[in-house]
């Protein structure tokens, strides 16, 4: 039987589902639930959600207890306050922050944007164990005793022997009656993937353009977390020339130099082929820059390393274009030109501001590669 309780907490996480999906073009948008507590929480400020609560005055006098009184005179605050339009020092609206799991974060994120389930490809890297109790036996620790199944076996045996009254409903089990869990291994294949994340940090590529990188690839990041029993990350950056770097230098350097983009195809590509064999891993790789690069005969080359070498190996490639005042675009062109309606491995994006972040993930992720 479902307490009371447990019906309204129930009711209310659903309230709070609902407002999440509902505002979630607003918190793509304003990176508010990218606040991290623990491991796999995400603290949540949702505004218009009360939990009901006692409101304590803040004039402490007149009424029952507090003096003298009355017929007719106010309790607590006096009528006219609150009208004063200066400032004051009482709370205004209350915000609600609750704790959500990534896991349900990813649902949400996948129902709202209608995604479709990752058929992961090739052959799983790892089988692991799980144990399930799925049967009974009838020797065991007291620790598994299955106390439903046992009385159950004791009225079976009571109803057998015409011993059992159902005035007197009383059940005593014996040795013979009890039943105990029992588990089996079961064989659990666990696929793994790796998601490549390169993005141009040359001195057209300012904080805004990096922080609607930041907000993208997290939300990049739940999605394929919920898909994949293991997910690694690896960080490029590039301006002239390409490094690997720790997560938190990816979303920090400053700004500087100019736009080589091959470097980058070239390292990740050389990542690729030290660590992660195609046959055994999920390969994801996103390129954000602003379309600038060197020449046109780096465009030629940054092709060409994707049709003849990173294609053959990726899930996906996907290029987020970030808008910048500085950059020309160009790189986004000459992709399409090449591969838009012809590769379904190549999905590129427009980011003009952080408002189409939302449509952005939905055109990478959307195919279910």
């Amino acid at each position: 039987m479902v307490l009371k309780i447990e019906q309204d907490y129930n009711r209310f996480k659903q309230i709070v589902r609902g407002r999440i999906k509902k505002e979630l073009r607003k918190f793509i948008t304003n990176g508010e639930l990218i606040g991290k507590q623990g491991r796999d929480l995400i603290s949540i400020p949702l505004p218009q959600i009360d939990i009901p609560h006692f409101t304590y005055g803040s004039r402490q006098k007149g009424g029952v207890g507090q003096g003298d009184g009355e017929i007719g005179d106010s309790l607590g605050v006096d009528p006219e306050e609150g009208n004063d339009p200066k400032a004051g020092n009482l709370p205004g609206e209350h915000i609600l922050e609750v704790d959500l799991s990534l896991e349900e974060l990813a649902k949400i994120l996948g129902e709202e944007l209608e995604l479709p389930r990752i058929e992961p490809k090739g052959k799983s890297s790892i089988v692991s164990y799980r144990s399930k109790y799925s049967s009974l036996r009838r020797t065991g620790p007291d620790s598994l005793v299955h106390r439903k199944r046992t009385y159950k076996e004791a009225l079976k045996r009571q109803l057998l022997a015409g011993t059992y009254q159902a005035e007197k409903p009383v059940l005593l089990p014996i040795r013979e009656d009890r039943r105990y869990r029992s588990w089996k291994e079961e064989k659990k294949p666990e696929f793994n993937a790796v998601v490549l994340y390169m993005m141009d940090v040359s001195g057209s590529m300012g904080q805004e353009q990096k922080e609607i990188v930041r907000i993208e690839s997290f939300w990049i990041d739940t999605w394929l977390r919920s898909q994949y029993d293991g997910l690694e990350t690896r960080y490029i950056i590039h301006d002239a020339v390409a490094r690997e770097v720790d997560q938190n230098t990816f979303y920090h350097t400053r700004e500087s130099g100019g736009t080589i983009i091959s470097s980058a195809y070239k390292l990740c590509q050389k990542i690729i082929d030290d660590e992660y064999d195609p046959g055994e891993w999920n390969i994801y790789a996103f390129h954000f820059s602003d379309g600038d690069n060197w020449s046109s005969n780096d465009t030629q080359e940054c092709l060409n390393l994707l049709s003849n070498q990173m294609l053959n190996n990726v899930n996906l490639f996907c290029y987020g274009q970030v808008e910048s005042e500085y950059g020309s675009g160009q790189f986004l062109r000459d992709l399409n030109e090449r591969y838009e309606g012809k590769e379904e491995r190549v999905i590129a994006s427009r980011i003009e501001s952080k408002e189409k972040i939302f449509d952005s993930i939905k055109t990478f992720l959307g195919k279910g590669k």
